[in-house]
């Protein structure tokens, strides 16, 4: 390892030898030259498209991409933030395409619903009556089969889906906590593995 012959050892050695320095050792995945973060930001901006288009076509929802925020020092985007005017309502658009940590993902949408007022404040939303918030996963085996694993909590946290979801986009009474489905397309041509 110290002449640079790394790759010969294992990952197991590799983290033995990290751990007698007191250190800590970080793997960077790359696939095809490394492309796979555009891969993942392209079916990202994908399901954002179709989301976007879903809030468009009611005709009466206001909505930004990517809302970044830094409110008392806290920091981050909001994936979709859309604002119903007629109803006063808010509602924060979380995407996607692949679960991650269920725990991560729940309590960065409750900061993002927490600050939601005050960044609609500063876009010029006022006043603010609720605050929905919405959950799109990529329509993907692996991550119906984390929803699945955690159920119980993930239908506690967004009891509401498909045509309820769809009717109180239409008129937004109250606020919602929703968790949906949706396929995209990215536009490339996925190849069929052979039989």
């Amino acid at each position: 390892m110290e002449r640079g012959h790394g790759e010969t050892l294992s990952v197991r050695a590799i983290r033995s030898v990290a751990a007698a320095l007191d250190a800590r050792v970080e793997l960077d995945l790359r696939w095809r030259g490394g492309q796979l973060d555009r891969l993942l930001d392209e079916r990202h901006a994908a399901l954002q498209e179709t989301v976007a288009r879903r809030l468009a076509a009611t005709g009466a929802w206001q909505f930004v991409a990517e809302a970044s925020f830094s409110e008392y020092g806290e920091r981050g985007s909001i994936d979709i933030f859309a604002w119903h005017p007629q109803r006063r309502t808010l509602l924060v658009v979380e995407l996607k395409t692949e679960m991650g940590d269920q725990q991560a993902m729940l309590a960065t949408m409750d900061r993002k619903c927490r600050l939601a007022p005050k960044v609609a404040r500063d876009r010029g939303w006022i006043p603010v009556s609720d605050v929905g918030r919405w959950l799109i996963l990529e329509e993907r085996g692996g991550n119906r089969r984390q929803v699945a694993r955690h159920a119980t909590v993930l239908r506690n946290a967004f009891p509401y889906q498909g045509r309820d979801v769809a009717a109180w986009l239409a008129d937004p009474v109250g606020p919602i906590r929703a968790l949906s489905f949706l396929p995209i397309s990215t536009g490339r041509r996925s190849r069929r593995p052979r039989s």
